[in-house]
Protein backbone atom coordinates (compact mmCIF):
# COMPACT_ATOMS: atom_id res chain seq x y z
CA UNK A 1 0.00 0.00 0.00
CA UNK A 2 1.11 3.88 -1.02
CA UNK A 3 1.50 6.68 1.19
CA UNK A 4 -1.59 7.96 -1.04
CA UNK A 5 -3.90 5.13 -0.38
CA UNK A 6 -2.92 5.24 3.38
CA UNK A 7 -4.10 8.32 3.80
CA UNK A 8 -7.46 7.83 1.67
CA UNK A 9 -8.07 5.18 3.70
CA UNK A 10 -7.55 7.05 6.68
CA UNK A 11 -9.05 10.08 6.58
CA UNK A 12 -12.10 7.87 5.55
CA UNK A 13 -12.32 6.34 8.29
CA UNK A 14 -12.06 9.14 10.61
CA UNK A 15 -14.88 10.55 8.95
CA UNK A 16 -17.35 7.62 9.13
CA UNK A 17 -16.40 7.02 12.52
CA UNK A 18 -16.73 10.20 13.93
CA UNK A 19 -19.86 10.86 11.70
CA UNK A 20 -21.22 7.42 13.26
CA UNK A 21 -20.26 9.10 16.95
CA UNK A 22 -21.31 12.34 15.99
CA UNK A 23 -24.50 11.74 14.25
CA UNK A 24 -27.97 12.24 16.21
CA UNK A 25 -29.74 9.88 14.17
CA UNK A 26 -26.96 6.92 14.76
CA UNK A 27 -27.61 4.03 17.14
CA UNK A 28 -24.09 4.33 18.77
CA UNK A 29 -24.68 8.02 19.40
CA UNK A 30 -21.90 9.56 21.93
CA UNK A 31 -21.80 13.15 21.27
CA UNK A 32 -22.23 16.43 18.91
CA UNK A 33 -19.23 17.40 18.78
CA UNK A 34 -17.48 14.46 17.63
CA UNK A 35 -18.64 16.31 13.96
CA UNK A 36 -15.58 18.44 14.81
CA UNK A 37 -13.11 15.80 13.87
CA UNK A 38 -14.92 15.01 10.69
CA UNK A 39 -14.79 18.94 9.57
CA UNK A 40 -11.07 19.12 10.86
CA UNK A 41 -10.33 15.80 8.59
CA UNK A 42 -12.08 17.18 5.78
CA UNK A 43 -10.45 20.84 6.09
CA UNK A 44 -7.49 19.45 5.84
CA UNK A 45 -8.06 17.27 3.07
CA UNK A 46 -9.22 20.35 1.16
CA UNK A 47 -6.14 23.06 2.10
CA UNK A 48 -3.82 19.64 1.44
CA UNK A 49 -5.27 19.71 -2.16
CA UNK A 50 -3.38 23.23 -2.70
CA UNK A 51 -0.72 23.73 -0.22
CA UNK A 52 0.63 19.80 -0.75
CA UNK A 53 1.06 19.95 3.28
CA UNK A 54 -0.22 16.90 4.77
CA UNK A 55 1.27 15.83 7.98
CA UNK A 56 -0.20 12.39 7.66
CA UNK A 57 2.21 11.77 5.03
CA UNK A 58 5.26 13.46 6.60
CA UNK A 59 5.01 10.84 9.46
CA UNK A 60 4.15 8.13 7.34
CA UNK A 61 7.73 8.85 4.61
CA UNK A 62 9.47 8.93 7.74
CA UNK A 63 7.88 5.56 8.87
CA UNK A 64 9.50 4.09 5.63
CA UNK A 65 6.01 3.70 3.65
CA UNK A 66 6.67 3.92 -0.22
CA UNK A 67 5.21 6.54 -2.63
CA UNK A 68 3.78 6.17 -5.73
CA UNK A 69 1.94 3.56 -7.66
CA UNK A 70 -1.22 2.98 -9.31
CA UNK A 71 -4.57 3.29 -6.99
CA UNK A 72 -4.96 -0.36 -6.88
CA UNK A 73 -1.58 -0.64 -4.94
CA UNK A 74 0.33 -2.27 -8.09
Amino acid sequence: MTVENFIRMFAGAVILVSLTLGASWSPLHQSDNWLFLAAFVGLNLFQSAFTGLCPLDRILRRLGMRSGGSACGV
